[in-house]
């Protein structure tokens, strides 16, 4: 029986003047929910710390959720032994994903792992609320106070109104250095373009007849002119048993204006469909009665990245340079997508191994503030080796450590032993 309908007043209100904000305090403030300041997030709590976690999407999880990125890359060494090299929160993530079946091993040169984002993305959520974690979500960066290297508060811009945070330490996980920038720190940018991705996930895929990734390639560049593909190779990741795929055959440009960014999003999607198209045309077996499931949000590689004490460079990646104050390794191959037509892909042997030490996470005159992921300091080829998600969840591990053996200091002072104590399963096991 429905209820019996009673009196429910409605108020008329007005906007207060000024602009009434909401004020938080934290041990710890982390602006970007992608895996980095999902780590960096995770860890400090783990460490007892008070954490305020911020991102300006709607949703947790950054890109490897939000942009149908589908597939960690980097947490595993080359083959044959394929070791683990990144663990942290990818632990208990892959085992319960796997009791699931929603994480699949791919073997090729190294491991990379397939994953369903939406039931990721639900993990993500439930851990960060089980750990008391204070979340600000569609938060954009306002304005940063700071003195002598020392952020001492963040102002977000939401859609109900502005969060003022205060902390102790800060860490800089946007992807885009925003945080760093909005400081008034040392920034570096690109002189041409490194071109992002628009991901779509496939659906009502014929798996049994899915090409063969040299076969894609080929007829990819054999076609692009013809279809008007920007993308002249790329890739399709089946999700072994269901039918999907998300597809990595795109090149958009990754603008930091506002409005060129919203454009590039459009256009971006457009290229999408037409890659859609090129499939059916070219693959039916596999492709033909193909549905788009959903488009991600922009997926962007290398923008804007801070300028730390230390820049990781080339060569140091190729030969492999074990740094005192390492907080992460990966073995995953330079992949620098500077062209529109396609990219550098530089393999390494199976023993190789290359290092990201704290000092490329700490800008230039930073005292509380520790960048994790991808826009941590490197040169573009080198950064284009480490921005993959295992070694950007190992730093943000990294970051939450070194903020913790701080405190009150500097974490350009702190002891590296000690540091790589804490972080001896990302670095020596």
């Amino acid at each position: 029986m429905p209820h019996e309908l009673t009196e429910l007043k409605v108020n008329t209100v007005r906007k207060p003047p000024g602009d009434p904000t909401e004020h938080l305090t934290a041990d710890i403030c982390v602006v970007g929910a992608g895996i980095s300041g999902l780590s960096a997030a995770v860890e400090a709590r783990r460490l007892g710390r008070s954490v305020v976690l911020a991102d300006a999407l709607p949703v947790l999880g950054g890109q490897c959720v939000n942009s149908l990125i589908g597939l960690f890359c980097g947490v595993y060494g080359n083959g044959p032994e394929f070791r683990q090299l990144t663990h942290g929160i990818f632990d208990p993530m892959f085992a319960d994903l796997a009791k699931t079946g929603d994480i699949h091993l791919n073997h090729s040169h190294t491991i990379t792992v397939s994953y369903d984002e939406v039931v990721l993305g639900r993990w993500i959520e439930n851990l960060v609320r089980s750990l008391g974690i204070q979340v600000v979500l569609g938060a954009s960066l306002l304005s940063v106070e700071a003195d002598d290297g020392h952020l001492r508060s963040t102002t977000f811009a939401t859609r109900h109104g502005q969060v003022r945070v205060r902390a102790t330490g800060f860490v800089d996980a946007s992807g885009d250095a925003a945080l760093t920038w909005e400081a008034g720190l040392a920034c570096r940018v690109p002189e041409r373009t490194i071109w992002g991705s628009q991901q779509i996930r496939l659906e009502n895929l014929r798996e049994e007849f899915k090409p063969d990734p040299v076969e894609l390639a080929a007829r990819v560049a054999e076609k692009a002119s013809e279809y008007g593909l920007v993308r002249r190779d790329g890739l399709a990741f089946f999700f072994p048993g269901r039918n999907t795929a998300v597809l990595n055959m795109t090149h958009v440009e990754a603008p930091l204006e506002p409005v060129r960014a919203a454009q590039a999003q459009l256009d971006g999607r457009v290229q999408a469909d037409l890659v859609v198209a090129f499939l059916r045309k070219e693959f039916p077996k596999a492709f033909g009665d193909a549905k788009v499931r959903s488009y991600g949000f922009p997926g962007r590689r290398q923008t804007r990245w801070i300028t730390a004490v230390h820049q990781l460079s080339t060569d140091e990646v190729r030969s492999g340079v074990r740094f005192d104050d390492a907080v992460a390794r990966t073995a995953w191959p330079i992949e620098l997508h500077d062209r529109p037509e396609g990219y550098v892909w530089e393999m390494y042997d199976a023993d190789h191994v290359h290092y990201v030490p704290l000092r490329s996470l700490i800008p230039m005159e930073a005292h509380n503030l520790v960048a994790a992921g991808r826009c941590v300091d490197g040169d573009a080829a080198a950064l284009s080796s480490v921005r993959v998600m295992g070694p950007c969840a190992a730093m943000g591990f990294g970051a939450a450590h070194a903020l913790d053996l701080a405190g009150a200091g500097s974490v350009q002072e702190i002891d590296w032993s000690e540091l790589r104590t804490r972080v001896h399963e990302n670095v020596d096991s």
